[in-house]
C-alpha cells in the first residue's frame, strides 16, 4: 500500500522523508548501490521541488508518495509550483553549460534510477528503482 507524507518547503524537512523511505528500502534488501541511487534521486527530487518548484515558499508543501517492496521502490514527488518543461532544461554536460548549476539534478536522477518521468504540468516527478 502506498505511503504518503506532506512536508513543508524546507530542506530540513527532507530528512524525515529520507530516513523513513530509506529505512524501508534497507528493510526490503536493496543493495548498497541501489540504496545510494534511491537516496541521491530522492534528495535531488526533493531539493528541486522545494527550491525550484515551490521557490522556498513556506506556505507551500511537497507531497511524497512511495511504495517499497522486495522488487522495486516507486516514489512520486509533487510540489505546488507552476511546473516546468523538462525538455527545455539545458544539457549540463554540454560545453556551454559546464559552469551552469541547472539541470544536474535531473541528469543524476535519470542516471541512477530505472525510470524517471514528469507530469505534463511538470510539477511532479515519478522515480522507480528495481531491486535487481
Amino acid at each position: 500500500m502506498p505511503k504518503r507524507m506532506v512536508i513543508p518547503s524546507s530542506l530540513d524537512a527532507c530528512r524525515k522523508v529520507e530516513d523513513q523511505l530509506l529505512g524501508e528500502v534497507l528493510g526490503h534488501g536493496f543493495s548498497e548501490a541501489a540504496t545510494f541511487a534511491i537516496r541521491l534521486a530522492l534528495e535531488e527530487g526533493l531539493n528541486n521541488a522545494i527550491r525550484h518548484g515551490n521557490a522556498y515558499d513556506a506556505s507551500k508543501t511537497v507531497e511524497v508518495c512511495y511504495e517499497v517492496d522486495h522488487h522495486r521502490a516507486a516514489i512520486t514527488i509533487t510540489d505546488q509550483g507552476r511546473g516546468f518543461d523538462p525538455g527545455a532544461v539545458p544539457d549540463p554536460t554540454a560545453d556551454e553549460n559546464i559552469e551552469k548549476p541547472c539541470g544536474r539534478g535531473i541528469m543524476l536522477m535519470r542516471a541512477f534510477m530505472d525510470e524517471v518521468s514528469f507530469s505534463e504540468r511538470g510539477n511532479q516527478v515519478h522515480l522507480v528503482k528495481r531491486n535487481d
